[in-house]
């Protein structure tokens, strides 16, 4: 008889993880939840099955998912760590068996009114970590054994798995709608310019800390910039964000781009601490003759002059922003940016192959850079250098001064 129990016991626990394991393979984590919550509810045999999820900033569990408990997630149930059922599961994290029902163990008022009068909850875990609560209940008296903690916690297990990836799904939707925020759609209206721009994700992520801005400033000059902020991912699109603001903000009370990435680079080494970034600022004059150029670790622009050879910019490059309290002094170069002229500025991604040196990159671009309009500069760039599934990230921009 003992035997015929434990075998019992044994095929509940590959039912549960050949379940959970099946529906983790086809579903994403909404539809996951609400699976995995019908499914405890059938094997455990009770009556209601809850996910609450932790808010990490308010230390509050949030009702996220639940079966014969809907009111719980419609309410928007939250209760802090420490607090009733849920929240000495959180503070504990250990298991709880409520035998008895009764308003002084539950403080979830849609736990009482349902009528439940026997509870068991686990804690969600991953890597260590507090995820959430998962619990279920009896409209009758029942007495919770250890086979259906071990049960439970096998389930919540698959839930922290699961929630790891709705967290993962939800960080890629803000990094995404973070960086199309950030690059312009739209370049400003400029008589003696015309401009053109190409961003190309290379990371599975299809986010990362590479940009473009263009801008035009209080005096009549138009301010161009270019940067790669080191990473990918979400962290690397937001601390972005973070960059081209502060960059924008110094930009209205420099006139010397040199200026602006100097105080860039404080900013960055005292709120940005080991994000290693570099970047091109370069002001263009109201009429379009004249650049000027401060780079901070970034590879040096190209430029395409009519009848003369392509080269890149001779101006200096000095060391990246972030890289230390020793606030490195800064430079910009003034250079001339003649009628039908193409200025090409970019990141490394653009260029840098495995196994080959970085200027042979260079090289490359330079070759494929054509004076001619600036949509037509970048798509023929993208083309020659195959650059529609990067290795790393790319930031494309070309500059191309309207002939008079």
């Amino acid at each position: 008889m003992v035997q015929a129990e434990s075998q019992r016991d044994e095929q509940r626990l590959r039912r549960i993880q050949a379940a959970t394991d099946a529906t983790l393979s086809r579903l994403d984590a909404a539809d996951l939840f609400d699976e995995v919550l019908d499914r405890v509810r059938d094997l455990l045999q009770v009556d209601t099955a809850a996910i609450l999820l932790l808010d990490v900033r308010a230390r509050h569990l949030v009702a996220t998912a639940a079966k014969g408990l809907e009111e719980e997630v419609r309410q928007g149930f939250r209760v802090s760590v420490g607090r009733g059922f849920a929240g000495r599961i959180a503070l504990t994290r250990q298991p709880v068996i409520i035998d008895e029902v009764t308003p002084e163990n539950v403080v979830n008022p849609v736990l009482l009114h349902a009528g439940l009068r026997s509870l068991l909850g686990v804690p969600i875990m991953t890597q260590g970590r507090l995820v959430g609560v998962l619990h279920v209940g009896s409209l009758t008296p029942r007495r919770f054994t250890t086979d259906d903690v071990r049960l439970l916690e096998l389930v919540a297990s698959h839930v922290g798995l699961a929630n790891r990836t709705r967290e993962d799904s939800l960080d890629h939707a803000a990094a995404l709608a973070l960086q199309r925020s950030l690059i312009p759609a739209e370049f400003p209206k400029v008589p003696s310019l015309e401009m053109a721009g190409r961003y190309v994700p290379g990371h599975a992520s299809g986010v990362g800390g590479d940009w473009y801005d263009v801008f035009p400033l209080p005096s009549g000059w138009l301010g161009v910039v270019v940067g790669d902020v080191s990473g990918h991912g979400l962290q690397s699109a937001v601390v972005m964000g973070r960059i081209r603001s502060a960059l924008r903000a110094y930009a209205l009370v420099c006139d010397d781009p040199a200026e602006a990435l100097t105080l860039l680079d404080r900013k960055v080494v005292h709120f940005e601490a080991g994000s290693l970034t570099t970047a091109l600022y370069a002001m263009i004059a109201p009429d379009g003759s004249r650049i000027r150029l401060s780079l901070a670790g970034h590879p040096r622009p190209v430029l395409a002059v009519p009848g003369q050879p392509k080269t890149t910019l001779s101006a200096r490059v000095d060391p990246p922003l972030g890289t230390g309290r020793r606030h490195p002094e800064r430079h910009f170069t003034t250079l001339d940016f003649p009628p039908g002229a193409v200025l090409v500025a970019y990141t490394d991604g653009l260029v840098e192959r495995r196994g080959e040196l970085f200027d042979a990159g260079v090289a490359r671009l330079m070759a494929a850079v054509p004076v001619a309009p600036a949509e037509t500069v970048c798509d023929t760039i993208m083309a020659t250098l195959d650059a529609e599934h990067p290795a790393d990230d790319i930031a494309l921009l070309a500059i191309r001064r309207v002939t008079d």
